[in-house]
Order: structure tokens, then C-alpha cells, then sequence
């Protein structure tokens, strides 16, 4: 029973470490998606527009009227103040952006939706070794809850030095008192908790994998980022091609 509840514990971890990795990229993707492809998009509605109000304007048709005012209206707006304050929330709470403008530390979006393999090699081991669930006591799950809060920070903005940080901090930490698993009651209900939190991680991993960010990021598992740079390259590319058909219109 005994080995059968440490099998359980890292499987859980290891499924853990699969799922939170995901969710990092899914978040990283969608903050990227938004920073570095919002502005096409803007470009492409709003040339939409003006190429619908230009055919409008050339052949005095009431239905090119009606698509060039329904052209027009699909322009998004410049974002109210509740629109503003909006973004200053995310997942996690507070986003990385607004805890650095209250607190004024430097801004530190995440470069890539996938950190380094180096990154995602230090964040691993230092899962493994301080993950909650390894606590038996209140007090050293509380303890190792709030240093992985800091640990997935620092992946999530592919921190390399600081993750290194974090793992000179942990080895010098307190050393965790020996795990003493104890009586056959209390062994099976273990397994039954980690059983239960795998079911909670299945329902979250299911939900990422099914969001329109993480059905795209499936498309591409193996460059996430290089997924993003494609499709940069396509909107470039259909930016272009509205831009002379305005130009056209417009002699």
C-alpha cells in the first residue's frame, strides 16, 4: 500500500507538471497572440472598411451602402476606461503588467509562448521536488505552496535566473521531516485524495485543450512560437493585398 500511494503521488506530480506547462503556453500564446497580432487585425478590419465605403461610394448601390456602414461598425473602437481596467486582471489575478506599474518594477511579458528547454528543464525538477502534495503537515504544504507560486511565476516568463535562484533557495531551505506513512485507514485515503485531485486536473486539462487558444497551440505542439510567427506572416501578407485593392479603388 505504501508503494502503491508513492507511485500514485508522483504520477500525480509528473501529470501536474504536464498540465501546469500547458497552461503556461496557453496564457503565453493568448498574451502574445494579442500584443503582437491585435494590430494587424485593427489594420485588416479597418482597411475592410474603407475598401467597402470606397465601392460604396464609386457604384452608389444601397447594398454596397449597407455593407460599407456594417464594414465601418465592425472597426473596434479605441477601449474605454472599464475596457482599460479589464485587461488588468487575468487567471492569476492581478497580471504581471499591473503588479509591476503599482509596484514600479520593470515590466516582464513572457518572450515566447514556450520557455527554453533549459527553463522548462529547471522548473521540473524544482516541481518534483517542492510540490504541494509532498507535504503531510499543513504547515510544509503552506510553505511549498507559496515557493511553486513563485516557481511557476518565473516559468511562465521564462526566467531562467531566477528559477536558478530559486533552486539554490530550496536546497538550502529547511530539510522536510522524513515521510512516515502511517496506518492502512489513513493510506487509503491518500490514494483516494490523489485520485480525487487527478479527476480536477483531467477537467482543467480537458478545458485547455479544448479553448480556441489551446486548439491552435495543438496544431503546432512542437513550435508553439513558430505558430505564431506563421501566422503573423499570413496576416502581413493579407494586409498587403487589401492595401493595393484600396489603392485601386481609390484612383
Amino acid at each position: 500500500m505504501e508503494r502503491a500511494v508513492r507511485v500514485a503521488e508522483q504520477a500525480l506530480i509528473e501529470f501536474e507538471i504536464a498540465v501546469e506547462t500547458f497552461r503556461v503556453e496557453v496564457e503565453n500564446f493568448s498574451r502574445l497572440h494579442h500584443q503582437k497580432l491585435g494590430p494587424m487585425y485593427a489594420r485588416l478590419d479597418e482597411l475592410d472598411a474603407s475598401i467597402a465605403e470606397a465601392r460604396a461610394e464609386k457604384s452608389g448601390d444601397p447594398e454596397d451602402l449597407r455593407r460599407a456602414q456594417e464594414a465601418r461598425a465592425a472597426v473596434l473602437p479605441l477601449p474605454g476606461v472599464e475596457a482599460l481596467f479589464d485587461d488588468w486582471i487575468d487567471s492569476d489575478g492581478l497580471s504581471p503588467e499591473a503588479a509591476a506599474m503599482l509596484t514600479e518594477r520593470p515590466v516582464r511579458p513572457p518572450q515566447r509562448v514556450r520557455p527554453s528547454e533549459e527553463v522548462r528543464r529547471l522548473y521540473r525538477e524544482l516541481a518534483r521536488k517542492a510540490h504541494p502534495d509532498l507535504a503531510r503537515e499543513d504547515d510544509e504544504r503552506k510553505r511549498r505552496e507559496e515557493f511553486i507560486t513563485r516557481v511557476n511565476a518565473a516559468y511562465a516568463r521564462g526566467d531562467e535566473a531566477t528559477l536558478r535562484e530559486l533552486a539554490g533557495e530550496w536546497e538550502a531551505g529547511p530539510v522536510p521531516a522524513e515521510e512516515r506513512l502511517s496506518e492502512s485507514e489513513e493510506l487509503y485515503a491518500r490514494l483516494e485524495w490523489l485520485a480525487q485531485r487527478k479527476d480536477l486536473l483531467s477537467t482543467l486539462a480537458r478545458e485547455l485543450e479544448d479553448s480556441a487558444i489551446g486548439s491552435m497551440l495543438r496544431l503546432a505542439p512542437e513550435d508553439p512560437d513558430r505558430l505564431l510567427e506563421e501566422i503573423a506572416e499570413q496576416l502581413r501578407g493579407q494586409v498587403s493585398e487589401r492595401e493595393a485593392e484600396l489603392a485601386t479603388l481609390v484612383q
